[in-house]
């Protein structure tokens, strides 16, 4: 009984996940279908290697100082890096300074 009762938890997990993969990379396409900006917060290496297209970098550690840049775009921000711990921090700064932006997560989801 307890076997049956670890694997449906399990499942649960497997399944949440999923679904919250689902619905972070459908929220994210709406904005940018919408003429949002994508901000890529990873280092500019990692950027190098792969991103996604018309993203841009500005890597984490440089986002407070581009705040008066990124205030310019009007039509909603995503803000991915490599797995989502960034890019939550990323969110985090920009609703410090009055930008609402989103977390995408790791941008490879959005592909």
């Amino acid at each position: 009984m307890k076997d049956y009762i670890v694997y449906i938890l399990f499942a649960v997990v497997i399944v949440f996940y999923f679904i919250t993969k689902f619905n972070k990379s459908k929220a994210a396409s709406e904005i940018i279908k919408n003429g949002g900006i994508v901000i890529d917060v990873r280092s500019p290496q990692e950027f190098k290697r792969g991103h996604f297209d018309n993203s841009i970098n500005i890597p984490l550690n440089d986002l407070a100082n581009q705040v008066t840049k990124i205030k310019s775009y009007k039509n909603g921000i995503v803000v991915v890096c490599a797995s989502g711990a960034r890019s939550a921090q990323a969110r985090n700064i920009l609703s410090k300074n009055g930008i609402s932006a989103y977390n995408g997560g790791a941008w490879k989801n959005l592909n």
